[in-house]
């Protein structure tokens, strides 16, 4: 977690940034913006946190890939942070919270959709609307999966996460149940952390119940925490990269990381893959 600000191993040198004109949230970019258009992806915080920089690795990585990404929160981690997450007050009842809410994800989306028009804006005609995600770790997951069901949004990546399989609702702020699974419209890729990750048996049952859209359960055993912290976000960002390439740019080399009897991640040593209904 005290890693650099490592600009990604893509085409686009990437960085970390806010903007007033989008407060309490943090934006990945390329440095110089490319030729071509951009994507978006919108992130959820990993326990829905307010530090829109705890997962700032794996998406440096993915805009250096030619994104912008906008996760809500500030920057409270890493050598950028000016200030600290704050520290729960240890006489406050013990619950599960959301200090971020779906509802702050989706304004990443609007926000940039907005500047892609706005005349005078530095991304006036540099993105692809159509090229437009949604993803998140653990509890922002669960954001994520709120978020999917909006038309603007055409690939879904869910990290370590999945509605609770019980029917419980253990965290304030989100309103989650299966019933949110019937409102995806693309495609989604679930990245589970093994047996060892507490979302496993949540993310599993999802995959389960998914059966209109094309749909992949990856399974990587590193537990809960995936491989943010590692430079470059580590494998699972290479194979998140590879997930946007395929669903948003039509990337054929990008696809058969899942596609295929011998796809990557097929043959990848520790790695196991589900498909369902891919082209």
């Amino acid at each position: 977690m005290n890693l650099p600000n490592i600009p990604g191993s893509g085409p686009y040198a990437a960085i970390m940034e806010t903007d007033a004109r989008l407060p309490n949230h943090v934006i990945y970019r390329p440095a110089k913006l490319p030729a071509t258009k951009l994507g978006v992806m919108v992130w959820g915080n990993g326990g829905c946190r307010e530090d829109g920089a705890s997962a700032r690795q794996h998406l440096l990585e993915i805009a250096s890939h030619g994104y912008l990404v906008i996760a809500p929160g500030r920057i409270l981690s890493g050598p950028s942070a000016t200030e600290k997450l704050p520290e729960p007050d240890p006489a406050a009842p013990r619950r599960l919270d959301s200090p971020t809410k779906s509802a702050d994800v989706l304004a990443g989306l609007t926000w940039a959709l907005g500047e892609n028009t706005r005349k005078g804006s530095l991304y006036q005609g540099h993105i692809d609307p159509k090229q437009t995600a949604v993803a998140g770790h653990s509890c922002g997951g669960l954001q994520a999966l709120e978020v999917a069901r909006d038309p603007r949004i055409h690939a879904v990546l869910i990290h370590n996460s999945g509605v609770f399989a019980d029917g419980s609702n253990p965290i304030a702020g989100l309103t989650v149940s299966k019933a949110l699974l019937k409102g995806i419209h693309t495609p989604i890729v679930y990245f589970l952390g093994g047996p060892g990750d507490v979302a496993f048996p949540n993310g599993s049952d999802d995959y389960a119940k998914i059966d209109h859209v094309p749909a992949v359960l990856v399974n990587l055993p590193v537990g809960h925490g995936g491989t943010f912290y590692k430079p470059y976000g580590g494998a699972i960002a290479q194979a998140s990269v590879d997930w946007l390439q395929w669903q948003l740019r039509g990337d054929k080399s990008a696809a058969r990381t899942f596609t295929g009897p011998a796809c990557r991640l097929c043959v990848a040593p520790g790695w196991s893959i589900e498909r369902k209904h891919l082209p």
